[in-house]
């Protein structure tokens, strides 16, 4: 348990909330659904108030660069008139390293922890500031795999494609329902959030606007490289089933003309000396006939 405390708020931070965050709300006299929240992972975004405290549980889109995949992390966040309290399973570097910034900065601390609400407002702006870079670096993927793709190579990207289809897509379904949490908290229905902090959790919901418009544009670029890169694996593929294709017709007539010699039946040229060379020639006349056909019918 981390602390900070000023003389209008104070705010407490768990790592691996379990027993001792339980026993801490405890001393709260809080609603024990509210505490419930706090301790046990909530697979949706929401805001529920439990008598005179907010409970709100949001979800930070976090990047596994070991299985190169974005996954949600749960931040659960109990306010009151003078407490902000919250709780996560995982290190969330931004809401650490904010947390540092306040707690060794006088200055800051007395201007951001003014009240409550206007606390939870600076930890939820860092947080979606937080996703601009990672889709930065979703977009520097985009521009890897469409220089590659043009590079010719196409059978490479399907795989990276794939990684970043899936990353935009989980990314995706961690912040859509994040919105109705956000309006939600700027409807006034919440007396611990003042009617003057209400504006701030308005620019929350542009950001947060503003963060989804970016993975839009990064879907929609995904799906085109994807449509591109399929367009050129199928014409690389025609290319080769034609080829084989052309190669398989001109020999063709040759099989047939050796199937007709092997026959016991007496054959042309069968007692002439260069009879062999005489076949050979013969096939590579009819060979060359037929590439001339193909040729002439433009089939490649």
């Amino acid at each position: 348990m981390n602390q900070i405390k000023t003389k209008n708020v104070v705010w407490i931070d768990f790592l691996e909330p379990k027993t001792e965050a339980v026993k801490f709300l405890g001393k709260f006299n809080l609603h024990p659904l509210a505490i419930e929240e706090f301790s046990t992972p909530t697979f949706r975004p929401k805001a529920l108030l439990y008598g005179q405290c907010l409970n709100l549980t949001i979800h930070i889109p976090l990047y596994d660069k070991e299985n190169r995949r974005t996954f949600p992390s749960e931040l659960d966040i109990v306010m009151t008139k003078k407490y902000l309290i919250t709780g996560h399973d995982k290190d969330i570097f931004q809401l650490r390293q904010f947390f540092n910034k306040l707690k060794n900065n006088p200055t800051d601390r007395e201007s951001y922890m003014k009240s409550p609400a206007l606390l939870l407002y600076y930890i939820i702006d860092i947080l979606l500031e937080s996703c601009f870079p990672k889709i930065a670096h979703i977009e520097d993927n985009l521009n890897l795999i469409e220089n590659e793709i043009f590079a010719g190579n196409e059978k490479e990207m399907v795989r990276e494609i794939s990684f970043v289809k899936r990353d935009i897509l989980n990314f995706r379904r961690i912040l859509k329902p994040q919105r109705s949490v956000l309006e939600s908290l700027t409807n006034g229905k919440f007396p611990m959030i003042e009617k003057k902090i209400i504006p701030y959790f308005q620019d929350l919901i542009g950001t947060n606007e503003r963060v989804w418009i970016s993975l839009e544009n990064a879907k929609e670029t995904i799906e085109s490289l994807e449509d591109t890169n399929d367009a050129l694996l199928s014409n690389k593929l025609n290319l080769t089933m034609k080829v084989l294709t052309v190669f398989s017709a001109v020999m063709l007539p040759m099989t047939v003309i050796s199937n007709i010699l092997a026959m016991s039946a007496p054959i042309p040229f069968g007692n002439h000396e260069h009879g062999f060379w005489i076949w050979i020639a013969i096939m590579g006349i009819v060979s060359l006939i037929t590439i001339g056909i193909f040729k002439h019918k433009k089939w490649f």
